[in-house]
């Protein structure tokens, strides 16, 4: 008889021995799942400013965020005219404009958003880059490409003859309705001649 009960022991021990392997493979498992980074991101929202914004400076422009979690993390932003005309917040993110723009010089900016912990200046995430897009105001007249159009029509050509075609521009924003609009209207010779929207 206790030649069979040891013999059943030595049955057991190898089946409970797997079972600890198994508990201890999925304690492991799980801490591994635990102990993963956490995907950081850029949070943005649209920035923009009105060109030529007639309001006591600066002007905010719009806030960059990461949903990063450290309460020594500072925003940092790099590039053309960064800390010069923009300026960032470094705790809120809120990004502000220094100097009043005008969309016909440059009519977008690019620069690049940084957040780090202020302590060991490492880098909290990796850099993105943003765009700061200056809107249009109506704010130029239309003028023509030359001084003087030179025309000319022979004698008795039947009315609506073409005489000469005359061409102005507008320096704002085209895409913006009625912004970059032109039209035509004769203030001398009006009896003789007529003009329409194509010059």
């Amino acid at each position: 008889m206790s030649h069979l009960i040891l013999v059943f022991s030595l049955f057991l021990a190898p089946a409970f021995a797997d079972r600890g392997g198994q508990t201890s493979t999925q304690n492991l498992c799980s801490n591994d799942v635990s102990h993963k980074r956490q995907k950081r991101d850029w949070i943005w929202n649209q920035m923009h400013i009105k060109e030529e914004i007639d309001t006591p400076l600066p002007h905010h422009v719009g806030k960059i965020t990461s949903s990063v979690r450290n309460n020594n993390a500072k925003y940092i932003i790099e590039g053309e005219y960064a800390n010069t005309i923009f300026k960032v917040e470094e705790t809120s993110g809120d990004v502000y404009a220094f100097e009043r723009l005008d969309r016909e010089k440059k009519a977008e900016y690019e620069l690049t958003a940084l957040i780090i912990d202020r302590t060991n200046n490492r880098s909290l995430e990796r850099p993105s880059k943003f765009i700061i897009k200056v809107y249009d105001i109506n704010d130029n007249a239309p003028v023509f490409v030359q001084k003087v159009f030179n025309g000319s029509v022979p004698e008795m050509s039947p009315v609506g003859t073409s005489v000469t075609k005359v061409t102005a521009v507008d320096a704002d924003d085209p895409t913006v309705s009625g912004h970059a609009t032109v039209t035509y209207e004769v203030t001398t010779g009006g009896e003789y001649f007529t003009i329409d929207d194509s010059g």
